[in-house]
């Protein structure tokens, strides 16, 4: 098996896990507390970490060998999880509780994240790198939406400490596949620092200057700030929206979230022949506009199905950013740059998410759970509106 096949298999498995989490953990915080607020701040426990660690992980995977931190942060991602299966398997466990651990599992997932971003692109010949980052988020989205999520709605419904304790099995087996590109998959593979010994605060700030001065990467990085922050905005109430308003069963809900990656299946398989036929700009641009009228067409759905079908379209137009945004880094960005420059993007990105999860929680309390929704969608209309000249002239020349 070749370098990039471990790494797929070990991120395939990393994506399944993290699905069995996504739908087992709102559904546990839902049976612990029904006050929305509550509910929002688990979500955002589980994202602050991407505010708080993204800088030293893009780092530190600038330092060391990147296979090392990913199989890492799985191991300890696996560990955590095990812990949340035990103590929901034996009724101990509080909504505080799952908020600190769901903060754990997040702060692994940035340092796997981080190091498996920066890890791709010693993998792959640079011909076929759009191919492969489009494959890696067909297979994010077959395990996080499609096969992870009702999964662990199904296991929830057997008990409620059984999908974690399935996560945490497949997890560690992915932390094992990760554990064989040490030393081999990257040419800075045996361990030794990348960089002359210097600060880590010097060596972040050498990311923050670079993406700072490049203009198309620095507007994209804004416009993530604000999606990230919309997409939260919404999603962090999802649960009570499809389950309170909607009347979603609990397995239902995973069955809703499985539906709705079908546009995000579309995007990652698509994707790649849409940029071939279409360019870079129009599909970028394509994805920001149907975000924007999907989220905002959330708050006025009917029914499930109408749900499915709008979360499918947000699905669609998210996955379509991801190719291109994630695919002009990986190319524009020197490559002893590359992890600190996505650190400091993830900073930036999905620093707000916090506050989009808080916020959502706050608004779907004093508004209604479908209030989040039209108010997301209007700020990103906004936000593309006044980026929309920068975005267009950066595009005209790349580098």
């Amino acid at each position: 098996m070749t370098g990039y096949r471990r790494f797929a298999a070990a991120t395939s498995l990393t994506t399944a896990g993290d699905g069995v989490f996504a739908a087992a953990v709102p559904l546990l915080a839902a049976t612990l507390t029904g006050d929305p607020r509550l509910v929002s701040a688990v979500a955002a426990a589980a994202s602050l970490p991407w505010l708080l660690f993204s800088l030293p992980a893009g780092a530190l995977a600038d330092r060391y060998d990147r296979a090392r931190m990913l199989w890492r942060g799985v191991a300890v991602q696996a560990a955590l999880a095990g812990v949340v299966a035990a103590l929901a398997a034996t009724g101990r466990l509080e909504v505080g509780g799952l908020a600190a651990l769901a903060f754990g599992l997040g702060a692994c997932q940035v340092v796997a994240g981080t190091a498996a971003q920066a890890l791709l692109p010693s993998l792959v010949p640079a011909g076929r790198l759009p191919s492969a980052n489009g494959y890696q988020q067909t297979i994010a989205v077959v395990g996080q939406q499609f096969l992870g999520p009702p999964a662990g709605s199904l296991l929830f419904a057997v008990a409620a400490g059984l999908p974690f304790g399935v996560d945490a099995a497949v997890l560690a087996i992915a932390a094992v596949l990760a554990a064989t590109l040490v030393g081999r998959a990257d040419a800075h593979g045996r361990g030794e620092p990348r960089l002359a010994p210097s600060s880590l605060r010097a060596e972040i700030g050498a990311g923050l200057r670079w993406l700072a001065a490049h203009r198309l990467l620095r507007t994209l990085t804004l416009l993530a700030a604000v999606n990230t922050f919309c997409f939260q905005l919404g999603n962090a109430t999802l649960v009570l929206l499809a389950t309170q308003e909607l009347g979603v069963s609990v397995r239902g809900f995973g069955l809703l979230l499985a539906t709705a990656a079908a546009g995000s299946l579309a995007g990652g398989l698509g994707g790649p022949w849409l940029l071939r036929r279409l360019g870079e700009r129009t599909v970028l641009l394509a994805a920001l506009g149907l975000n924007a009228v999907a989220t905002a067409a959330i708050g006025l759905t009917p029914s499930a199905v109408v749900l499915g079908v709008l979360l499918a379209a947000v699905g669609l137009g998210v996955t379509l950013w991801n190719l291109v945004s994630i695919g002009l880094r990986q190319r524009l960005v020197p490559p002893e740059l590359l992890g600190r420059v996505m650190g400091v993007h993830r900073l930036v990105g999905w620093g707000l998410v916090p506050a989009g999860a808080l916020l959502s929680g706050v608004v779907a309390h004093a508004v209604g759970l479908r209030a989040p929704y039209p108010l997301a969608g209007a700020v990103r209309v906004v936000a593309l509106l006044v980026a929309l000249p920068a975005l267009l002239a950066a595009l005209r020349d790349p580098s």
